[in-house]
């Protein structure tokens, strides 16, 4: 089929465009995008008048809960409701169980991504074998089966021996290790920020130090490696500071923060709000600005999801029993397009935080609009207002701070290889 979208704002990141122009697709793929190869004739013409028309959004991170915990999610249900967020493409932990890290489960949750058939899914392998921490995977074996990084998830490496043996074994493989900066005898079972707020409420803290301890010991450790490192959901300023040295000394690393620590912070738990138990846990004011300056200044590659969903009964325990995690997907654009709205990126960089930035991160052929490319693509009205409610979120975890907020930017359609997977009724 061939398809042309008409009188939208194109922007993308990558080629530097942005302007009213068509964009035209043909047998899945972008052919042209202002004016129309020769002899093309549209099967089907796309109005996308008001509308912004982006590369399909990219989310680094991604709890599908498929395979193992299918009450909260499957790998169909959470990418339907990728597809009503904009998001293409995904990139899932290795936490499933069974865990990834063999061939066999990740060409599993690939295989059940393809028969959904709504965003391509990117599985990281496991760091260690059972995520224990101690014995390394197989890690070639898992790139052939199409992980396109390594992680140990959140659970904590035996040794910092460990991580390196692990930072050189895939530095051997060009593949990105991903790092939950945490380090676990500082954090200490805690469930929210060490401070004011969580001394009130008598709840164990998790200090600062336990992300930016780990964050230099990694940082230590990929000097002698020279293995690319990303560090996934950053939560403090002196992490930031950390990663912008390092990246200014010309160090392989990386790192993004969730869409919420751009919102929310240690004052939102007051009342228990379980919804707001997170990990890394909410932080201070100066936190949140200091991440969303991190995000201006580029030190922040980009803004991710960190999508847990969960049963209604995982948040009904007294908080430092209650599952950590938000149900995030559809809210991903519509944050993202808050801090838009706040002054701090423009459009441009904002749409680069959820396409190019977070493919290139990947090393992954996703998130721009080059002709020859998948046609994967993000329609959406940057200025319609809706309302979230758990009776519309298409995620079966309906377990989000967000309910009943009015939201500003909602996705009208979303195209994957140039067959619509959502469009807005």
């Amino acid at each position: 089929m061939k398809i042309e979208i008409r009188n939208g704002r194109i922007i993308d990141p990558a080629n530097q465009l942005d302007g009213v122009q068509s964009l035209f697709i043909a047998d899945g793929k972008i052919v042209a995008i202002g004016t129309a190869p020769a002899a093309f004739n549209a099967d089907s013409i796309i109005d996308a008048s008001g509308q912004i028309v982006c590369p399909g959004l990219v989310d680094l991170r991604a709890h599908l809960r498929e395979p193992g915990e299918e009450h909260k999610g499957t790998i169909a249900s959470e990418t339907r409701a990728a597809a009503r967020g904009g998001i293409t493409t995904l990139c899932c932990p290795p936490n499933t169980h069974p865990v990834i890290d063999t061939p066999a489960v990740a060409e599993l949750v690939q295989r059940h991504a393809d028969a959904a058939g709504f965003a391509r899914v990117l599985p990281l392998g496991a760091l260690t074998q059972g995520l224990a921490g101690s014995a390394i995977t197989e890690m070639h074996a898992l790139k052939t089966a199409g992980c396109v990084g390594v992680s140990n998830a959140m659970q904590p490496l035996g040794s910092t021996l460990i991580l390196r043996r692990a930072m050189e074994y895939a530095a051997t493989h060009g593949l990105t290790v991903f790092i939950h900066a945490e380090e676990a005898a500082l954090a200490n079972n805690g469930c929210v920020h060490e401070g004011a707020v969580g001394s009130r409420l008598g709840l164990p803290g998790i200090p600062i130090a336990a992300e930016t301890v780990a964050v230099a010991a990694t940082l230590a450790l990929v000097e002698e490696t020279g293995a690319r490192v990303h560090f996934p959901m950053l939560s403090s300023k002196r992490a930031l500071q950390k990663i912008a040295r390092a990246k200014y000394d010309g160090q392989p690393v990386s790192c993004d923060v969730s869409a919420h620590h751009l919102h929310l912070t240690e004052i939102d738990l007051l009342g228990f709000n379980s919804q707001c138990h997170v990990r890394p846990p909410l932080r201070t004011q100066r936190d949140m600005e200091g991440l969303r300056k991190g995000v201006a200044n580029g030190t922040v590659a980009a803004i991710c999801s960190d999508h847990q969903p969960h049963e209604a009964d995982a948040k009904l325990a007294p908080f430092s029993a209650t599952e950590a995690g938000i149900s995030a997907l559809e809210t991903l654009l519509p944050l993202a397009l808050r801090v838009v709205d706040d002054g701090v990126l423009s459009m441009t960089q904002m749409i680069a935080s959820l396409t190019d930035q977070p493919a290139t991160i990947l090393g992954v052929e996703a998130g721009t609009l080059s002709p020859g490319r998948q046609a994967d693509i993000c329609i959406f009205d940057p200025e319609r207002y809706w309302t979230l409610d758990s009776n519309s979120m298409l995620s079966r975890g309906h377990n989000t701070p967000f309910l009943n907020w009015e939201m500003k930017g909602e996705v009208t359609r979303t195209l994957l290889g140039g067959k619509t997977v959502y469009e807005r009724t």
